[in-house]
């Protein structure tokens, strides 16, 4: 029997987007031999896409609809799309149209071959370059170039997975764009493919330029808990600390340099004590960010709390 493919898209304020998008999916899933289920997860919409979502359920059992109570974002509603899906195979993608349903076939095809997660490369994105095309950019070199796995298109929602990789990831804030990662670093087989990319014609984009620094920040958080200095924080910490040594006796050298040479007074020479301070202080900020982390994931996975909260489900 032909294995099960779910595709999990998370909505939020897309009721212009979403009859098109169902009618799309069935023309290229109905061609298709394989069953299949379509989940949508609506994220706390304030315009009709929790109705549609509803009655488009009610019409077709093929289709799920999981609905939040509030907003909680991106990462939180494809988690919920998981959690709730059967599929042996698991795709992601967005509810803007700006996916185009015909890639599901290629991506699909692709993970058959072997592969344990294929990501979508919009490699002509129709979005303006300064806004949108530049900051992903510059994210996706500093994410490939600090981790090892290069991809082009990290951002790309267009993904498929083997869900037996998904069991034991646990997604929080914006992590659902490392979502390779966590695969990666499990030992899984990746592939990237060219999709189509199309340009949005109803509602309004959801990303900005804040992203940026949002991903730099998930960054640090999982290079810290999925590499080696989560079992070795000494590593991390310890190399910090060797550094700021490093620099503060440069930064003594200099200063009896320009007391001996120039005749500066240490007393008058706040260089020293503004360099290490902050430096210092930077360096406790990223390390109280990093321990809140740790503590939010110990809360969530000890106490079993999911990240989000369902109002309802339909056809689950």
């Amino acid at each position: 029997m032909a294995a099960l493919i779910s595709i999990v898209i998370p909505v939020y304020n897309e009721e212009g987007n979403l009859p098109h998008l169902y009618n799309e999916l069935k023309g290229v899933l109905s061609k298709s031999k394989d069953p299949y289920e379509i989940i949508f997860v609506d994220d706390g919409s304030t315009d009709k896409s929790e109705a549609m979502i509803r009655q488009t359920a009610k019409s077709d059992s093929n289709v799920k609809g999981i609905i939040f109570r509030r907003n909680y974002g991106q990462t939180s509603a494809i988690a919920a799309g998981i959690d709730y899906s059967k599929g042996s195979y698991i795709m992601t993608m967005d509810a803007d149209l700006q996916n185009d349903p015909q890639d599901i076939i290629s991506l699909m095809q692709k993970i058959r071959d072997g592969y344990d997660l294929v990501s979508g490369w919009r490699r002509k994105r129709k979005e303006p370059f300064i806004k949108r095309r530049l900051p992903s950019l510059i994210a996706n070199y500093i994410i490939s170039a600090s981790t090892g796995l290069k991809l082009h298109d990290y951002g790309c929602t267009l993904k498929a997975y083997r869900k037996d990789f998904l069991k034991n990831i646990n997604l929080y804030g914006e992590m659902h764009r490392f979502m390779p990662l966590y695969v990666y670093w499990q030992g899984g087989k990746i592939a990237e493919v060219e999709v189509h990319h199309r340009e949005r014609k109803w509602g309004n984009s959801k990303y900005g330029m804040n992203r940026m620094l949002k991903v730099i920040f998930d960054l640090i958080t999982v290079k810290f808990l999925l590499g080696n200095y989560s079992t070795s924080p000494l590593y991390f910490f310890g190399g910090w600390g060797i550094l700021l040594m490093v620099l503060g006796t440069l930064c003594g050298m200099f200063t009896l340099f320009q007391k001996f040479m120039w005749g500066f007074w240490v007393h008058r020479n706040p260089l020293l004590l503004l360099a290490v301070f902050l430096f210092i202080l930077g360096t406790q900020i990223i390390f109280i960010g990093l321990l809140a982390e740790l503590n939010i994931r110990i809360y969530y996975e000890t106490t079993k709390k999911s990240v989000y909260t369902v109002k309802e489900e339909i056809n689950c």
